[in-house]
């Protein structure tokens, strides 16, 4: 059961500490199931603007409040797993995802970020490319010799699904390369759609067969090129646009433009909407001249993409965690609807926060049905902002009709209510005061830095509350924690509810403790002997994962995807990280000033953790769990430069290049890259006005060099 975000209707600038925490995490949660709707199962739930919304709102809380980027767990994450129907792939090149923009502010301000990375002049920006994009479905093709050896799907960015037979009959992905002098290995990367005269046909066709038709063309292309009978797949319609590249064993052009058009020339179809642009006034004009046109062009687009030209100037520019500097999406904006609130539920979140969750009369907006919708806290539903200032002229009642957006800062987000469709005997809402689940009194606790109650109200039974237990498992083999297949949300409630699962170390032990007891669950609804026997297999398949995952699903506060891998590298082991914690509750010692350097790990992070280890609680969860499980040492990444593994900081000015440059070369060869020098500090790159960390890494014997070193030490890696 999915927990709603709080205080979402504020502004992210008046968000309280407690209120971007609280929100950040309910945000993740929301849009990983998405994802999974999305990627997993061809069946989203809201459109692409309701979804680039509530990442652009995650996004922008995690800018706001730095010390939340330990809780990260969307940053490198892209798409979602591979489905099991399917063999895998590894992506040799990760499938990554692209930032998005939403206003000419936002261009204007990603084209700054890109000349202060390159220390351009900003009325001097690169040259970019601007296509539309492509409201389809991601596929890579590897070609050898100029023979197609295999197509995947982007899955989770990592590892895709192995659909190459059906990639095969598209008639736009050429079986064999045209031309001389091709790479030996070229992934083609591109876009599988339908048409929107494709799409009504086939729709004609499902509905004289009397089979569910489609609800977007983007459902049915997906649907089309996951089918197990590649002869289905045959007989739809596909098409495919190419616009990007994975692997390449020699790359046939220097821009991003030319290589698009060598794919053209090797027989694929490009986008012939595709132009260079020279500033950011002619990047607009584009995107604009195509949005007037967009309902001309046959198929589906909700934005227009930009890329720096220059293949030269995207190296250098690399990545942020699941997406490149170097590009950006605009998106379209999005629609409004009226509708009818219908009733409000409360769902209990896994920090014991009330979550009003609005089931609204179904409405269409932008494609998509919406029945339901976050009303995120009581002083929201009362029509109070975070500062304590009215947001609309009311407050929501059930049997409002309300107007919702699917767009900006929240979707779908109430915008008003009318008033003068207000039933008669409308009365206000009266807010919970005790926990839906266990009865336990829910209070608003009184916050001392803005001297007023919090908007969320929370459950004050903790332990004892089953809906804060079972929020807690549900993260646990959350996409990002163990990911156990067939064990998702509403499996843990049910086997949570007859008393099956109650701790983590319960899921492990549970195909031994149900020996006598199998016929239990084969006989309960929507199980059998079958998906007892695949529960089981999958169960056993997750006895050992990556200890950063490991992590992850333990739900420290805190402590999200991003700041798990952190520590993860840092440590190696858990329990060296185990160890270090422990000690680190002496605030004098080394091992709290070696979590402390950790680039990217802040004071919150490290007291949280020690605040974990302390709770014997924790320890004996701890021990139960691993007493089943391994959590493994991460895969070393590029481990054969001069510095992968090593611990790298960067002081001073930088004349040759950027911090932000130098840090994300530095982790590209292998390298730890830490905020403060300590003992277990490798080298210091010291530029001029390099002050106290200079002076420290002397005093600890710390290998010292300047930015000419350091890119000889690096050079041809």
């Amino acid at each position: 059961m999915s927990s709603s975000s709080p205080s979402r209707a504020i502004a992210v600038d008046k968000l309280t500490p407690i209120e971007a925490r609280l929100e950040f995490s309910a945000l993740a949660e929301e849009i990983s199931g998405h994802d999974k709707r999305y990627y997993e199962d061809d069946a989203p739930t809201v459109s692409d603007g309701e979804y680039d919304a509530l990442r652009l709102r995650y996004e922008a809380i995690r800018e706001a409040f730095p010390e939340l980027k330990s809780q990260d767990t969307l940053a490198s994450k892209v798409g979602s797993k591979a489905s099991e129907k399917f063999g895998k792939i590894q992506h040799r090149v990760p499938m990554l995802s692209l930032g998005n923009g939403f206003s000419d502010e936002d261009i204007q301000d990603f084209i700054e970020r890109i000349c202060r990375f390159l220390q351009l002049p900003v009325d001097k920006p690169p040259v970019l490319t601007a296509e539309p994009k492509i409201d389809g479905l991601s596929l890579s093709i590897r070609y050898e010799n100029g023979d197609l050896v295999y197509a995947a799907t982007r899955g989770d960015g990592t590892e895709g699904e192995d659909v190459t037979a059906n990639a095969r009959t598209i008639s736009q992905i050429p079986k064999k390369l045209k031309g001389d002098n091709l790479p030996a290995v070229c992934e083609v990367r591109g876009e599988v759609y339908i048409s929107h005269a494709d799409f009504e046909e086939i729709n004609r066709r499902q509905e004289e067969l009397g089979k569910p038709q489609f609800a977007n063309p983007r459902n049915a292309a997906a649907g089309s090129l996951r089918q197990l009978d590649p002869s289905i797949t045959a007989s739809r319609p596909l098409r495919f646009f190419a616009y990007t590249w994975g692997e390449m064993s020699a790359m046939p052009a220097q821009t991003q433009y030319d290589m698009v058009h060598t794919f053209e020339s090797y027989g694929f179809t490009i986008n012939p909407l595709t132009a260079r642009c020279h500033s950011v006034e002619e990047l607009l004009a584009h995107y604009h001249q195509i949005e007037t046109n967009r309902s001309n062009l046959g198929y589906d687009i909700d934005g227009v993409v930009y890329k720096v030209d220059d293949l030269a100037l995207q190296e250098r520019l690399g990545f942020i965690a699941r997406s490149p500097r170097w590009a950006l999406a605009h998106k379209f904006p999005a629609q409004k609807a009226f509708t009818v609130l219908e009733g409000i539920d409360i769902n209990v979140g896994r920090t014991g926060s009330l979550n009003p969750l609005a089931r609204l009369r179904p409405v269409t907006v932008g494609g998509v049905v919406v029945s339901n919708a976050t009303l995120h806290n009581e002083d929201y539903i009362m029509g109070i902002g975070g500062d304590g200032q009215k947001i609309r002229n009311s407050d929501v009642r059930i049997g409002d009709t309300i107007v919702i957006q699917r767009a900006g800062d929240v979707i779908p987000k109430v915008i008003d209510v009318v008033l003068e469709k207000r039933p008669a005997d409308s009365k206000p809402y009266e807010f919970p005061k005790v926990c839906p689940a266990c009865g336990s009194h829910a209070v608003r606790e009184y916050n001392e830095r803005t001297k007023r109650e919090d908007s969320v109200r929370r459950c004050t039974g903790g332990l004892i509350c089953p809906a804060q237990a079972r929020e807690r498992l549900i993260h646990f083999v959350s996409r990002q924690g163990f990911d156990i297949e067939g064990l998702g949300g509403q499996r843990i409630i049910e086997l949570y509810d007859i008393d099956l699962i109650k701790t983590p170390a319960d899921i492990f032990t549970l195909e031994e403790r149900n020996a006598n007891n199998l016929s239990r669950l084969e006989k309960r609804d929507g199980w059998g002997k079958q998906s007892v026997t695949n529960l089981f297999a999958s169960i056993r398949a997750r006895k050992s994962l990556p200890i950063n995952r490991f992590i992850f699903a333990l739900g420290i506060p805190h402590i999200g995807a991003g700041n798990a891998k952190l520590l993860a590298r840092h440590f190696g082991t858990f329990d060296a990280l185990k160890e270090a914690a422990i000690t680190a509750a002496d605030k004098t010692s080394e091992a709290y000033t070696d979590f402390i350097s950790i680039d990217g790990v802040g004071v919150a992070v490290v007291d949280s953790l020690v605040e974990f280890f302390k709770e014997a609680h924790n320890r004996e969860l701890l021990e139960n769990l691993l007493a089943e499980v391994i959590p493994e040492p991460l895969q070393a990444g590029n481990d054969d430069t001069p510095v992968s593994g090593k611990t790298v900081v960067f002081t001073g000015s930088l004349e040759r290049m950027t911090r932000d440059e130098a840090k994300a070369m530095a982790e590209r060869l292998g390298a730890k890259v830490a905020g403060s020098v300590s003992k277990k500090t490798d080298i210091v790159v010291a530029g001029p006005g390099a002050g106290s960390k200079l002076a420290k890494a002397q005093e600890f014997g710390v290998l010292v060099l300047d930015e000419d070193a350091w890119l000889a030490l690096v050079s041809g890696y």
